[in-house]
Parts: C-alpha cells; structure tokens; sequence
C-alpha cells in the first residue's frame, strides 16, 4: 500500500476540507478519469483495492495512472482507552480529495470498457465519484489545461 517514505511530523491536525480543488482537477495523462463530486478522505487500502478493481476490469490493459497520493496520517487511540494521555498512534494514512480532483486516469482502452471500470473503482471509494473524459471534466477557473494529444 502507498505511504510515505517520511515526513517531517508523525502526527498532523485534523484540518478541514472546504471548497473546489485547486489543482489536480484536469486530465492530464490519460482520456478518462474518475473525478470527485464532494470532500472526503480515501485511506491508501481504498485507494489500492479500487486500483485492482479497474485493473482487473480491464484485464490489465490499457494504462492507469493513480493522481492521488494518501500523504496524511491518521490516528486511532486503542479500544478501551480512557479520555486523555495524548494522540493515538498512527494507523493509517489518506488522502484529502475535495470536489473536482481527478483521483485516476485512463488510456488505451474503449470509452465502454474505461467507464465501467471507473464505475467499478468508484464502488470501493467513501466518495462520489464520476467517469469523466476530455470534454465532459468540470473545468475549475486558474486550472492549467494539458496540452491536447495529436489527432491520427
């Protein structure tokens, strides 16, 4: 599963997760995507079990691109615990996905079989999602735009 090699603290605040995502909200590898639709956390086991669900969908071909990365830890005090005597230990780690925010992307595969392998990654996600392409992604204002692939 994905965590970081290190970080400078052990253990962050909660923070929050208001508003439109400010970056990372277009398609930039691939010709489809799974964009959010509301805020939430995705731990690095969702993340990797909704990665295996396209994988698999599309009987590893293609490519996949995972746009995210679960970069803040998350903590959890023992069971039976009385209040107090500090933070819990570190679990598990997550991802912070506000609206907009590509979480994967797709290529080398029909626009049928990318979508329902979206709509299978979508399945193991805490959030609503949706398959996006090209021209059906949510522009954010002050995104930059990828550079569109040569037509054959």
């Amino acid at each position: 599963m994905l965590a970081p090699k290190r970080v400078k603290w052990r253990k962050v605040a909660k923070g929050k997760m208001r508003g439109m995502a400010l970056r990372g909200g277009n398609l930039f590898f691939g010709e489809f995507g799974l964009q959010a639709l509301e805020c939430g956390k995705i731990t690095a086991r969702q993340l990797e079990a909704s990665r295996v669900a396209m994988t698999r969908s599309v009987k590893r071909g293609g490519q996949i691109w995972v746009r995210i990365f679960p970069n803040k830890p998350l903590t959890k005090k023992p069971a039976e615990t009385r209040m107090g005597s500090g933070k819990g230990n570190v679990e598990e780690w997550a991802a912070v996905i506000k609206p907009g925010r590509i979480i994967f992307e797709m290529a080398g595969v029909s626009k049928t079989e990318a979508f329902e392998a979206l709509r299978l990654a979508n399945h193991k996600l805490p959030i609503q999602c949706k398959p996006v392409t090209r021209e059906t992604q949510m522009k954010i204002p002050g995104q930059r735009i990828a550079a569109q692939p040569a037509q054959k």
